[in-house]
């Protein structure tokens, strides 16, 4: 769960999601054959040695039972016979009355085949397959030396990994111009779609490609550019007209209004009302300013004095307190400029300042003037856990809204400004009561510095 500070910080809290990672498509494609390879040559170099190991073996173990019955048939017609001394086979039999002479790592085997491994008195290691028959008056033994099929053997598997090695470079540079080759097309068009951002008018991109799967892509794309440039069209052009129509009779207003104002014989009662008409009429056309630069997604520039704004909008709040026991004052240094209209500051400012005026039933609201930043201090009920994660939510209205008036978008305003010209804005809980509203300005400067934004 997101915590208060990092929710109330203006930016949306997104959902949370098991992230995984995503290698490139030209990697994936690579690695794809790479693995290929590497796994299908390793399984045929592991089959053929597996192969080959069984065959030999099974070979040398039927080749030394033969051989083992004919020592052991021959001995029986001729007892005198000395055995059957080769190169890489040597046979030895021994009478059951003296089986002291069997050698020991010999006398427990039943018959069958089996590799034995043993130590010649120089030193050396010997390796061989040895087959056993115990008849009941003579047990036979044949000895097979196996010595130059291990190292046969050795030989073949560094050869099958060298070859497995070969083949997965092979597969590696094979992997590398597939994807190249098929990732050619994809990369051409995500350049021609990022140059064609640059103008009003998206270039066509189905032009450029063959009618094949990119190419389809690339009329898809042409096709939703088309409706997206038609939206925005629409849209600039009804954000435009909409503004002009509400300049003009709200410009109506305020000449009407000053005109009445400026009659010596109208009493206060009517004057107070005439004020909260000009206030009323000053902030939509702030709003209208504001909401045109969010719009069109433009910052607008001049020079706006915080605690100018700040004081214009405490006043205003004033004359709307009615019997409420609240008091709004201004703390801090003058001098605060900000490189934005004065319609931007305003908003911006005016929502936090309005929903501490809302909130809070008693007590007070300090608008504090910070080098860089000004917060909003009330003494109001606070925020809940709720209200923190989801205050800048656009529609939301916290739990102390009750009947309060209100859509629930002043804080999402508020973000949006703050996201189009840098700034920062944090609704914090205060130390013991109410909320820390701060918002923090990109590029501020003092006009006595010498530097003033513009």
């Amino acid at each position: 769960m997101p915590t208060p500070e990092a929710a109330a910080s203006g930016e949306p809290v997104p959902a949370r999601r098991k992230t995984r990672y995503r290698r490139r498509l030209r990697s994936r494609i690579i690695l794809s054959f790479l693995m290929l390879g590497l796994f299908l040559s390793a399984f045929i170099a592991a089959a053929t040695f597996i192969i080959q190991n069984r065959v030999e073996s099974r070979v040398i173990a039927d080749a030394l039972v033969k051989n083992n019955n004919l020592f052991a048939d021959g001995f029986y017609r001729n007892p005198n016979a000395i055995g059957i001394p080769f190169e890489k086979i040597q046979g030895r039999q021994f009478s059951t009355a003296k089986l002291d002479k069997v050698p020991v790592e010999w006398r427990d085997l039943a018959d069958g085949v089996y590799e034995l491994h043993s130590t010649d008195p120089d030193g050396s290691e010997r390796i061989y397959k040895l087959a056993v028959r115990k008849d009941p008056k003579y047990w036979f033994f044949l000895a097979y030396d196996i010595a130059e099929e291990r190292e046969s053997q050795n030989q073949l598997k560094m050869a099958l990994f060298v070859v497995v090695g070969l083949l997965t470079l092979l597969s590696l540079v094979v992997g590398w111009w597939a994807a190249s080759r098929v990732m050619s097309p994809v990369s051409e068009l995500a350049q021609r779609l990022r140059e064609s951002g640059r103008s009003a008018q998206p270039e066509a991109l189905a032009s450029h490609f063959p009618d094949d799967e990119v190419g389809q892509l690339a009329s898809a794309l042409d096709d939703y550019a088309a409706r997206l440039t038609e939206v925005v069209q629409r849209d600039r052009e009804f954000n435009a007209d909409v503004s002009h129509e509400l300049r003009t009779p709200l410009a109506v207003i305020k000449g009407a209004v000053e005109l009445l104002l400026s009659r010596p014989d109208i009493d206060d009662k009517t004057r107070a009302r005439l004020q909260r008409i000009q206030r009323a009429e000053q902030q939509c056309t702030d709003l209208i300013s504001a909401l045109l630069l969010l719009s069109r997604n433009e910052r607008g520039h001049g020079a706006a004095d915080v605690a100018r704004i700040a004081e214009q909008l405490l006043d205003a709040h004033r004359a709307q307190l009615g019997g409420k026991p609240l008091l709004l004052q201004l703390d801090g240094e003058r001098g605060l400029v900000v490189d934005a209209p004065e319609a931007a500051v305003a908003v911006a400012l005016g929502n936090l300042i309005g929903n501490a005026v809302k909130y809070t039933a008693q007590g007070e609201v300090v608008v504090a003037l910070l080098p860089d930043a000004v917060e909003v201090v009330d003494s109001g009920p606070g925020l809940t856990p709720e209200d923190a994660a989801r205050l800048f939510e656009r529609g939301y209205r916290g739990t102390h809204a009750e009947h309060s008036q209100g859509g629930g978008i002043g804080l999402s305003i508020v973000r949006r400004l703050c996201a189009l010209y840098g700034w920062e804005v944090r609704v914090m809980p205060g130390d013991e009561h109410g909320v820390v509203a701060r918002l923090t300005f990109a590029s501020a400067a003092s006009p006595s510095a010498g530097n003033p934004a513009r």
